[in-house]
C-alpha cells in the first residue's frame, strides 16, 4: 500500500487552490488557510490529515472484505474512476447513476442478469437466425447496458462504502447510500 500523502505532493498537485472567495460556504471556514487574489487557499495540513483518515477507513473496509463502489459521472472523471476501480478490483459507476441502484438493488440486479444472458447468447451465436435489423437492435441494447451497468456487472451484494467524486453531482447516490445505511 502507498505511503501517506505528503503536503509537498499536495502542493505539487495544486490541491491547495480552492474556489473563488465569493462562492465559499461558511462551513468550509475551518479548512481555509488564506485568501489570495480572490481565491481561497486550502489548509493542506488539514487536508492531509483528512486524507489519512479516509485512507484508514478504506483500508478497514477492504480488510473486512467489504466492497467499495466508486461513483464519478463527470466527464473529467470517467476514465480515472474506471481505471482506479478496476486496479483495486472494485465496482464503479462512471456514466449515469441509475436511480435505485442501491435502494432497489434486486431490480437493478435483474437488469444485470438480463445483460449477462444477452452477452452469453451473443457469444454462442444465438442471434444467427434473426434479421440483421433485430441483431443490430440487440447489439445496441447490449452496448447501452454495458455503458450503464458494466462497472457493477459483477456486483452481487450491496457495497460497504461509496467513494464519490462530486457530492453535488452525485446527490442521488449519496441519498441512496444514506438510506441503506
Amino acid at each position: 500500500m502507498a505511503e501517506t500523502i505528503t503536503i509537498k505532493e499536495l502542493l505539487e498537485a495544486g490541491a491547495h487552490f480552492g474556489h473563488q472567495t465569493s462562492r465559499w460556504h461558511p462551513r468550509m471556514k475551518q479548512y481555509i488557510f488564506a485568501k489570495r487574489d480572490g481565491i481561497h487557499i486550502i489548509d493542506l495540513e488539514r487536508t492531509a490529515s483528512m486524507l489519512e483518515k479516509a485512507r484508514e477507513f478504506v483500508k478497514q473496509v477492504a480488510a473486512e472484505g467489504g466492497d467499495i463502489l466508486f461513483v464519478g459521472t463527470k466527464k473529467q472523471a470517467h476514465d480515472a474512476i474506471q481505471e482506479e476501480a478496476q486496479r483495486c478490483g472494485m465496482f464503479y459507476v462512471n456514466q449515469r447513476w441509475i436511480g435505485g441502484t442501491l435502494t432497489n438493488f434486486a431490480t437493478v440486479q435483474a437488469r444485470i442478469d438480463y445483460l449477462v444472458r444477452l452477452e452469453d447468447q451473443q457469444a454462442r451465436g444465438g442471434f444467427g437466425r434473426l434479421p440483421k435489423k433485430e441483431i443490430l437492435k440487440i447489439e445496441e441494447k447490449i452496448a447501452r447496458l454495458n455503458r450503464m451497468m458494466g462497472g457493477i456487472k459483477e456486483m452481487t451484494r450491496l457495497p460497504a462504502a461509496l467513494f464519490i467524486i462530486d457530492t453535488t453531482k452525485e446527490g442521488i447516490a449519496i441519498a441512496e447510500g444514506r438510506k441503506i445505511g
